[in-house]
């Protein structure tokens, strides 16, 4: 309870509940994140399940259409004739999962070499600084397109249907690794020099030990940062891959896939296929990126202003 009531009355807290948009931004980001992860229980069908798809329910317009509109089907149907309530809780669960996934392998990698460059120096650093220059030259659509087209190319669309997950995770994250690391190698750069780590040091550590325990802790806020705004651009490159048609196959149906797979009917009058995926990717983005500026403000001290 001790531990608890610290949290809750914690400067960063106070702060947080001062902010509005930051609580509505959190607000929303938690229920979408929620929605996703309880898809099977809150979904009225399950888009996976070919015994509850009617070919002949395809393009219905949302329930609130009058005279057109099916009551089952809140959102109305995609052109398979899947529910686009349930797909789109389930196309978000794919998204996030990507997201936070892809974000993760970014923050292994980059925060591994982010230390191992600023504590080490000389030509490591100048090896991986290169690197990284390298990486921010490419950009990161541009590579996820040409290496998803060669390996759909090379192995077919079969084997890329079940993998596309494993694929954009790895695509994404390897992709991004240079923005940690520039940041904790700055981080570890300003810590390095002080007394505690003399004194680790004086102390017998290992350059491991001192690395881990010791200077790691102290960059945890900068990569809380860039964290929350990296899982808003991993989903954005996923959408975006899903949209060329080298992200999610059909019949495992992300944001990208949805507004993808209704994008050829926006004209013909079925605009609720594209358009309602896309307002709960924007309002997701969206949220997800007002709240990593409230949280780089508030974690630096020098741009917070009470």
């Amino acid at each position: 309870m001790s531990v608890l009531s610290g949290i809750l009355n914690s400067d960063l807290v106070f702060r947080f509940k001062r902010d509005k948009v930051a609580v509505v931004s959190l607000t929303i980001v938690l229920f979408l994140v929620l929605a996703a992860v309880f898809a099977p229980l809150i979904a009225p069908y399950d888009p996976y399940d070919l015994t509850t798809i009617d070919i002949m329910d395809s393009e219905l317009p949302p329930a609130w259409n009058e005279g057109e509109g099916d009551p089952r089907f809140l959102l109305g149907t995609d052109p398979q004739g899947r529910d686009m309530l349930s797909t789109i809780l389930y196309g978000m669960r794919i998204s996030l999962t990507i997201g936070f996934l892809a974000v993760c392998l970014q923050a292994v990698i980059g925060v591994t070499i982010g230390l191992l460059s600023g504590y080490i120096g000389g030509r490591v650093d100048a090896f991986f600084m290169r690197l990284a220059d390298i990486q921010l030259s490419l950009s990161t659509l541009m590579v996820a397109i040409i290496t998803l087209a060669v390996f759909q190319a090379g192995f077919g669309a079969e084997l890329y249907s079940e993998l596309a997950i494993v694929m954009l995770v790895l695509v994404i994250g390897i992709a991004e690794w240079p923005q940690y690391a520039r940041t904790v190698r700055a981080s570890v750069l300003a810590e390095k020099h002080k007394e505690y780590v003399d004194a680790a040091r004086v102390m017998g550590m290992s350059s491991r030990r001192i690395m881990v325990r010791h200077i790691l802790p102290n960059t945890i806020s900068p990569i809380l940062v860039i964290s929350t705004i990296q899982v808003a651009n991993a989903i954005i490159s996923e959408a975006a891959l899903s949209f060329l048609g080298l992200g999610m196959p059909v019949n495992k149906p992300s944001l990208g896939s949805l507004i993808s797979s209704g994008f050829e009917f926006i004209f013909s009058g079925s605009w609720w296929i594209t358009v309602i995926p896309s307002i709960v990717l924007i309002v997701l983005i969206l949220s997800i990126n007002l709240l990593g500026d409230w949280l780089r403000d508030v974690l630096n001290p020098k741009l917070y202003k009470d």
